[in-house]
């Protein structure tokens, strides 16, 4: 038996490969309330201070937990989703849940002086660097 060529077949066998593909993105984007997540951060270094900047909208300054050890900073807190509400929403697609993101601090702090300031979504955390590891400057004398 001989099968004819058909160069249009090979397409039509990759549409529907992407419209699959499209269709198990799409539902799992609708689950979103039951999906794992992490907020996304920026961590910069100073001269006196490490700051994290965390990125969580939506959450209540009550919501979110920092704690910091002589090694580490941990942010910890959890977006709530509107269960009541559930079955009117058309898309979900920001993520639900608990959270949790540590980052090692890797240099000596002071854990005693941690500021952290939440606005407009935002979480800033600071954290001081200890004394011996804050640069100082030596006054050079002429002899």
């Amino acid at each position: 038996m001989i099968n004819r060529w058909d160069p249009f077949r090979d397409l039509s066998v990759l549409q529907d490969r992407i419209n699959r593909l499209f269709n198990e993105t799409s539902s799992r984007s609708e689950t979103a309330p039951d999906r794992a997540w992490a907020p996304v951060v920026d961590i910069l270094e100073t001269e006196s201070d490490l700051v994290v900047r965390a990125e969580l909208p939506g959450l209540h300054r009550d919501d979110i937990d920092v704690e910091v050890t002589a090694e580490s900073l941990t942010i910890r807190g959890e977006r709530k989703f509107d269960e009541e509400s559930r079955d009117k929403y058309i898309r979900v697609e920001r993520p639900y849940g608990a959270f949790q993101r540590s980052f090692s601090i890797g240099v000596p702090v002071q854990p005693d002086k941690v500021k952290a300031t939440y606005r407009d979504g935002v979480l800033e955390v600071s954290v001081p660097k200890a004394e011996e590891v804050k640069p100082k400057k030596i006054q050079v004398n002429a002899e």
